[in-house]
């Protein structure tokens, strides 16, 4: 199972870090990712879902699963 929100798609990041020195090393970030079960009242099903927190905040702001998926069909579709 690969490291990525359910929702918004969000990924690792790659990058170097980088020394005093400016010796490079390859890098990564890791999204935050919590496993969260999702209660949908428009359609009455419990889902459990691969969550970032940011995912979880903007949900817990829309206020139901079907209106995020409305409002954020952008995100889902690319």
């Amino acid at each position: 199972m690969a490291r990525t929100c359910d929702l918004t798609g969000k990924r690792r990041l790659v990058g170097n870090k980088v020394s005093h020195a400016k010796n490079r090393t390859k890098m990564t970030q890791k999204p935050n990712l919590q496993t969260k079960r999702v209660f949908d009242p428009e359609t009455g099903e419990t889902i459990r879902l691969r969550l970032s927190t940011s995912a979880i905040r903007t949900l817990d702001k829309v206020g139901s699963l079907s209106k995020f998926l409305r409002k954020y069909r952008h995100l889902i579709e690319g």
